[in-house]
């Protein structure tokens, strides 16, 4: 009876000494997990809908192998009333097409009808927004585009060296994008940006020949953009180019929008309203020429639809 006992009793004690252990591999365990977690780099993700914030561009890429066609359209100012059907029958498009290089690296190019603008640009991500291991509370990006005008002002000038030379038809732009998503549903984003035209564009409507002063090739403007996510598949975008006094074309205005995004399958609808109906960064930036104060704004929306042209290679 008492090795009985005895018995018992070790068996009951190494079963305890068993589980105690077990219950420390597994808190041991766990702790190994959120260690590794914490050290683990996250980054941010769709702190935008597309590659567009509305006009201009977001922080945003394609991704690798896929290709992205967007059609613009902005229609004319609402204030023209029942004579061009408060707008609807002007308009102004683009058609471009966007392809991610690799997971960095995007391409772009587009035809827009105002002037007969042809653009290609580049757009490169240098830093994404990231906790963990790498932390960094902002994403950077830059985009590098050109421009050419070929159904231009550029035939009514008065000297023909200018308006013979090709060269003269080109515009560059550059910006830097830093953006942060603070939450699910808030992003926003600052756009420093730079246009250099190499002949000043004078202000639209007039048909007399031009004398060419030269004034202002070089534009400066900071771009500031937002997002706010209002249900899963819609969000209320706002952007607004302010340009630097000294640094614009004297009779134009600055850039302000607001609009919508819905998400809809392989499509995403961007639906806005504008004082600018030009689409292109050397277009809408500095040669927007309505106000909301005078009641000039366009209606317009952009149509995006993604396809994937080559899956990227992953390593076995």
């Amino acid at each position: 009876m008492k090795y009985r006992l005895l018995l018992t009793l070790l068996i009951l004690s190494t079963g305890k000494l068993i589980a105690q252990q077990k219950d420390t591999t597994d808190l041991m365990s766990m702790l190994e997990k959120e260690s590794n977690s914490e050290h683990q780099t996250k980054y941010a993700t769709a702190t935008f809908k597309t590659t567009r914030i509305i006009n201009g561009h977001s922080i945003e890429n394609v991704g690798a192998g896929v290709l992205d066609v967007k059609i613009s359209h902005r229609f004319g100012s609402v204030k023209d009333g029942w004579s061009t059907f408060f707008g609807l029958d002007q308009a102004d498009t683009r058609i471009g097409m966007d392809y991610g290089i690799n997971s960095w690296l995007m391409v772009g190019g587009g035809r827009s009808s105002a002037y007969g603008t042809f653009d290609g640009f580049f757009k490169a991500k240098l830093l994404r927004q990231s906790t963990g291991e790498k932390k960094s509370p902002i994403a950077i990006s830059i985009m590098a585009d050109v421009a050419v005008n070929t159904i231009s002002w550029y035939n009514r000038i008065d000297d023909d060296s200018l308006r013979s030379e090709f060269n003269n038809r080109l515009s560059y732009t550059g910006q830097i994008l830093i953006a942060r998503k603070f939450s699910e549903g808030l992003s926003l984003q600052l756009t420093p940006t730079i246009i250099h035209f190499n002949l000043t564009p004078p202000p639209p409507g007039k048909n007399p020949p031009l004398t060419y002063d030269g004034e202002h090739r070089n534009i400066v403007a900071f771009g500031f953009g937002g997002r706010q996510k209002i249900s899963k598949r819609a969000s209320f975008n706002v952007e607004y180019y302010y340009q630097l006094p000294d640094h614009k074309l004297g009779w134009s205005e600055n850039s302000f929008s607001v609009g919508f995004d819905i998400e809809t399958g392989g499509h995403v609808f961007q639906f806005m309203f504008s004082n600018s109906n030009l689409i292109a960064e050397p277009l809408f930036i500095p040669q927007t020429t309505d106000s909301w104060g005078k009641g000039q704004w366009h209606i317009g929306f952009n149509i995006s639809r993604v396809f994937t042209v080559a899956h990227p290679k992953t390593k076995s």
